[in-house]
């Protein structure tokens, strides 16, 4: 199988949109053109995002400074991020989510970046070999999705490799796109000693075979953009840094979910917002822990200072016998019998020696125990619970194969162990043998498959042996592979991490029988599969420590199925990790290790939170007006005065009471008249720092049933009977008026300038020792820039921004009579000329948009809902249903809790549903799936139907544009129907909708 991509994700082009606009203004790319000898070529085609050198073909910008850090702020405002007072050098920022696909958004990067504006030379830094196959694996598998959006441009790949430096000399003199990845320590290692020469990398060194030049100056002629992959582990040491810079960048795009140095951030999304936005699987943690016996006397170390540390044991309360575990300070000579108020199970126990040396933490008692830090005595046999672990994996994966399976997914396991050996040992022939682990897996997996609950299961009849392997690194001894331990970084891991990556797609193949994987937890970098749905680590007491978010990065991808397509549907795509910690305690730590890694602070409020909060422009259709820096600092104190927020930022219990409360409210959200405008963008900005990371709790995890009478009854088949009908919709608009009023608007627009320099003369009055230097600007003047620029290509230019044909573009251009301003400045009339097209084009979409039936009468069958399997969680936002399709009605928000629960009380509710994912209504910006279908009757028995959008306010101008045009889109099918089904939205009270439906029964 191939997995498919999606070009068209809205994150990810806002990601890569983030990265184009950085050099708006730089002149567009223009034809190809091939020339041999550099003195030929004329001035204007040098500039074209090409440098010619006598040693090849570099990337060349024109922009100043000034012009970039007037970009990155625009973007930054878009993207709602902290403002770059200055750039600081040319190094940009951007932080995505694991699973997000950040290593498709910034190969897509390199295409754009070559299409708009000529860019041939890129290198990717990496910071281990795992990451290496994987980018170079992403760049294979997605050549032909790549060829086909960007019309076949050649691009050349390889992994550096020091034997193979033809490569390198072919990198440089290469008209077309250029890709290098290499690994950070291949060049780190420099030295301008000849003497030292030896023990430099070899792309430091002459080369023979260069002609005796440097591998590495041919790479910095080039100029080459460099992107770094997870910068964090890349160029943390002045040596990387040196070696980076060594690269001679045009600029470094830095990719990563965890960024140490922020440089100019110029898009985020982060854990919450990825989680959020359900771009990645939900996570639900399975709690695997043993029972408090309070028998055996539990002692866990779990911290250790100089002459002290801090064990975890059961203390008996005094007054109630009652056995508590709890952590207690001890010091030498204390006693673990006195300390728990008299147990005689901590006789002996006496603490004879603290060590609090590095690498050797450890506590020694009177009897002889030692133990060390984090581990734990007295507690369940850790084989018991390692076998529960594994037994609870394959059942929650068997579980999961008898949903998934007919829809095609393929459900992977993943096992991290420390040892190889507990999986797989060796005789002294070196002839592989089952470890403990491999034993366990068997066992359990034998006696459960064989359960009538999984009797239809296609693999019950599989050999065991089939159904599990491992990935590690091997050596060879005595002629035959051996599986052993490492780090995770060494040579031998190679052909672990090749393996991966080239099974990575074969893995996901319902021919394949293999379904649990078992993986050094050295290797974690290396193991990211879309379909991995259990994660469960089998860590010794002191093995290795693998931290949450490393744990469940490895499965958060979102899911594909047999076709190699991303499945969306959020019921299917949750990640269960079994942990061996109470839910509550991974929960806490994850958020700690999200904090702490991310820079997220859940709860707190920024001043420039709000600043790409927009408002409708009414003037322009169709176009927004920002909030801006300034008017969100002044929100950010006004919130402070109402006591939203506290003076640090931190959000107040009155400010989670207005998010929660119902809009017009006493206790809903009120603003300033200065804000209303922007009250929408403002509720959801806050509605999203009130909110915490939400994990689910496995363990109250139950299963949704059908409630069939619903289904069945004639309410609810006359209901759906009318709304299950699928519509196809077109855009019919007049391209006359389309042409008339672009002339109209480009004719009034601001005249064009030519691009201007600006120059400033400055004294230096004083140079002190206690104050440095000062001086004051003296002079300041301004100049025309005056040059010869070839003019671009602005018909094809402007036919692929607009998608308008070569005739009605003409037409514009020619009747505007503005294209003196084009010769002055091309690039910026360019993009005023497309930016006044657009808004045209959205204005008639929205107008002109229709809605039909399909032919052949296509639907959503009401057969889907018994196809449908659905979990909810006791903890979870539902509502026990009686009128409804399924026991439970699981909803998104409180606002919808409230609907659902004044739909089940009140009586001239017949039958409601909350629309399933898959009912979807097709828009020119996306699918749109309402949130409720309602049947109401008065005491005549007249019925009326509604579709119900709910939101947390019911006035559609405080709606994103976004919302407001898939809301105008879904009126337009409803209407299409023919079924007089109301289509309510935005509706944010039940009363209030209750209302206006019994008056609408009222003039039946």
């Amino acid at each position: 199988m191939k997995l498919k991509f999606q070009p068209n994700l809205r994150y990810q082009n806002d990601a890569v949109n983030s990265i184009v606009d950085i050099f708006r203004g730089q002149a567009s790319r223009q034809s190809n053109f091939t020339v041999l000898d550099s003195k030929n070529l004329n001035q204007e085609q040098q500039r074209m995002g090409v440098v010619y050198t006598d040693t090849g073909i570099g990337n060349g910008l024109d922009l100043t400074y000034d012009d970039v850090l007037e970009n990155v702020q625009n973007i930054q405002m878009r993207n709602n991020l902290k403002r770059s007072e200055k750039l600081a050098g040319m190094n940009f920022t951007v932080e995505m989510e694991t699973g997000t696909g950040k290593t498709y958004v910034y190969l897509k990067s390199i295409y754009e970046l070559n299409k708009n504006y000529g860019f041939t030379k890129f290198v990717i830094v990496v910071p281990s070999v795992a990451i290496r196959e994987g980018v170079y694996k992403t760049l294979q598998i997605t050549k032909e999705h790549f060829n086909s959006i960007f019309n076949n441009e050649p691009a050349n790949y390889f992994v550096y490799d020091s034997s193979k430096l033809d490569q390198v000399r072919s990198f440089a003199t290469s008209n077309t796109i250029e890709i290098m990845i290499i690994n950070i320590d291949a060049f780190r290692k420099s030295f301008d000693d000849p003497t030292k020469e030896s023990k430099s990398n070899i792309i430091h060194r002459s080369q023979d075979k260069l002609n005796g030049q440097k591998p590495i100056d041919l790479i910095k002629e080039t100029n080459p953009i460099v992107i770094i992959d997870e910068p964090q582990s890349v160029d943390t040491t002045d040596k990387s840094k040196e070696a980076i810079k060594s690269l001679n960048p045009l600029c470094t795009l830095r990719y990563s979910a965890t960024h140490v140095d922020e440089y100019n951030m110029v898009y985020k999304l982060d854990a919450v917002d990825a989680y959020e936005n359900k771009l990645v699987k939900r996570i639900e943690v399975l709690s695997i822990r043993s029972e408090d016996s309070f028998n055996l006397p539990y002692i866990k170390l779990v911290e250790v200072g100089e002459r002290k540390a801090k064990l975890e044991i059961d203390i008996q309360d005094k007054k109630t016998g009652a056995i508590k575990r709890s952590k207690k300070q001890v010091k030498l000579g204390d006693d673990l019998k006195e300390l728990t108020n008299g147990r005689e199970l901590y006789s002996n126990y006496l603490v004879q020696d603290i060590s609090w040396g590095e690498g050797n933490k450890y506590v020694d008692f009177s009897n002889g125990t030692r133990i060390y830090l984090k581990e734990v005595i007295g507690d369940l046999d850790e084989d018991a619970v390692k076998r529960f672990q594994i037994r609870k994996t394959i059942e929650e994966h068997l579980d999961k194969e008898v949903m998934f399976n007919k829809m095609g997914i393929k459900v992977l396991s993943l096992f991290f162990i420390d040892k190889v050996a507990n999986y797989r040992e060796y005789d002294k022939d070196n002839n592989p043998i089952k470890g403990k682990y491999a034993k366990m897996f068997e066992e359990e997996y034998s006696k459960l498959i064989a359960l009538d609950k999984y009797k239809d299961n296609e693999n019950r009849d599989l050999e065991v042996a089939f159904t599990h392997n491992g990935y590690f690194a091997s050596d060879k001894k005595k002629g035959k592979i051996v599986y052993k331990d490492t780090k995770g970084n060494t040579k031998a891991d190679d052909d672990a991490y090749n393996l991966i990556m080239k099974d990575k797609e074969r893995l996901l193949s319902m021919d394949n029988p293999l379904r649990f994987i078992f993986s050094h937890s050295a290797l974690r970098e290396g193991w990211d599969n879309p379909n991995v749905f259990q994660i469960c680590t089998l860590k010794e007491s002191k093995g290795t420590y693998i931290s949450r978010r490393q744990e469940i990065g490895r499965g958060l991808r979102l899911c594909v199925n047999q076709e190699g397509e991303r499945v969306e549907d959020y019921s299917v795509n949750r990640l269960t990790v079994m942990a061996n910690e109470s839910y509550s305690e991974f929960v806490s730590g994850l958020q700690s290790e999200i904090e702490r890694d991310t820079n997220i602070k859940f709860g707190i409020v920024e001043k420039h939170s709000f600043a790409n909060v927009t408002r409708a422009d009414n003037q322009n259709f169709g176009e927004n007006i920002y909030m801006g820096y300034d008017k969100s600092e002044e929100l950010y104190k006004y919130l402070v005065k109402e006591d939203y927020i506290t003076d640090k930022g931190n959000v107040t219990d009155k400010l989670k009471k207005a998010i929660d409360s119902e809009a017009g409210s006493e206790d809903s959200l009120k603003l300033d008249k200065e804000f209303v405008d922007f009250y929408g963008g403002i509720y959801e900005e806050l509605k999203k720092r009130v909110k915490s990371y939400e994990i689910k709790d496995a363990t109250k995890k139950k299963r949704v049933q059908l409630n069939k009478a619903i289904l069945d009854s004639e309410e609810f088949i006359n209901l759906w009977n009318k709304i299950k009908s699928k519509t196809i919709y077109c855009l019919d608009f007049d391209s006359k008026e389309l042409i008339r009023k672009s002339i109209e608007d480009i004719r009034i627009m601001p005249k064009i300038n030519t691009p201007r320099m600006f120059s400033s003369k400055s004294t230096i009055d004083t140079m002190a020792r206690e104050t440095g230097l000062e001086g004051r600007t003296i002079r300041e003047d301004q100049h025309k820039l005056e040059y010869n620029i070839q003019l671009p290509d602005i018909i094809t230019d402007l036919q692929n921004k607009t998608n308008l044909t070569r005739k009605t573009i003409i037409d514009i251009l020619i009747n505007s009579k503005r294209l003196e301003d084009f010769k002055r400045n091309p690039q910026k009339y360019i993009e005023e000329v497309t930016k006044i097209i657009r808004k045209n084009l959205r204005l008639m979409v929205v107008e002109g948009i229709s809605y039909s039936k399909f032919r052949g009468g296509d639907y959503y069958s009401i057969e889907m809902f018994n196809d449908s399997e659905l979990l909810a969680y006791l903890n979870d936002k539902i509502v026990e249903s009686k009128k409804s399709p399924y026991n439970y009605a699981i909803c998104d928000s409180d606002v919808e809790m409230r609907f659902a629960k004044k739909f089940e009380d009140r009586q001239e509710v017949k039958v409601y549903v909350k629309l399933p994912s898959w009912f979807k209504i097709e828009t020119p910006i996306g699918s749109y799936n309402p949130d409720w279908a309602v049947v109401i009757n008065e005491v005549d028995e007249e019925r009326l139907y509604f579709v119900v959008e709910t939101k947390g306010k019911s006035d559609i101008d405080l709606l994103k544009e976004e919302e407001k045009a898939k809301i105008k889109c879904a009126r337009k099918h409803f209407e299409a129907l023919g079924e007089e089904v109301a289509f309510m939205a935005p509706e944010s009270s039940p009363d209030e909708f209750m209302e206006k439906a019994r008056a609408a029964m009222a003039e039946v």
